[in-house]
């Protein structure tokens, strides 16, 4: 970690936020992701061209933060992802989305904490800031949003940058959760749809009260599964999935064997 150099510098180019390596990957990245995908977009509209933002996207499959950038970086904004730090230390790769500008954090340990200084420093500069508030791979059998964690109503709350919702549908086909294997043919149908920005103007000053990180937390799930049923065309259940209160690991592939 302490020789991973992150960049806080200013957005700039265009999409927003480009920089030189960003750029390149885009060139090789995106005719990949055409050549699997047909993609319904809707709400483009709705992500601001400038200024510091926060945008939330359920999580169903690996393969998400490449639609999920796809989307915004065709939307006029290069965003910025807080990574798990393993991904970092892959050889290559690592060195590659850490040159273009995403910021690797240390989950379930004592240094997570550093995710929300990292994060303000980046909407400091004016970046977009993309994130999946359920901090994992939906365990819902069914693929619905769980109750996410509350850090990213701390990060909303007491930067008041607005925070758009989007949901995504379709990954899990192309690549199922917790699997790496691809589906090639035919081309799979991803969705994504943003909404308007969630209203957190009752909870603002409270981003040391854990009630309302919770209520905050909760309206912005609510937001983004309001979205997906739209695209589902089925309403969500009843009960929410709690990674909370659940028995199963808070991160990881709980479907993988034990030895």
């Amino acid at each position: 970690m302490a020789q991973m150099r992150v960049s806080y510098a200013p957005p700039t180019g265009r999409p927003l936020g480009t920089n030189l390596t960003f750029r390149i990957c885009s060139k090789i990245v995106i005719p990949i992701i055409n050549s699997l995908t047909k993609h319904t977009w809707i709400g483009g509209e709705n992500i601001p061209k400038t200024g510091a933002v926060i945008v939330a996207n359920n999580h169903l499959s690996y393969f998400d933060v490449l639609n999920f950038a796809h989307f915004l970086y065709n939307n006029g904004r290069a965003p910025r992802f807080l990574g798990k730090v393993g991904v970092f230390k892959v050889p290559i790769i690592g060195r590659i989305i850490l040159a273009a500008g995403q910021v690797p954090v240390e989950r379930e340990t004592p240094n997570a904490g550093k995710a929300v200084d990292h994060a303000k420093r980046l909407l400091e500069a004016g970046h977009l800031l993309g994130v999946y508030p359920e901090g994992t791979l939906s365990r819902d059998l069914d693929h619905w949003p769980m109750v996410a964690k509350t850090g990213l109503a701390r990060l909303a709350l007491t930067t008041k940058t607005p925070v758009i919702p989007v949901a995504q549908w379709g990954s899990q086909i192309l690549m199922p959760t917790y699997s790496k294997r691809i589906k090639l043919f035919p081309r799979t149908r991803i969705t994504i749809v943003a909404g308007k920005p969630v209203d957190l103007s009752p909870w603002y000053g409270k981003g040391d009260d854990p009630q309302a990180l919770i209520e905050a937390t909760a309206k912005v799930m609510r937001e983004i599964t309001t979205l997906l049923e739209e695209i589902r065309g089925e309403k969500r259940p009843e009960v929410i999935f709690d990674p909370h209160t659940s028995d199963l690991p808070r991160i990881g592939n709980f479907k993988k064997k034990k030895r």
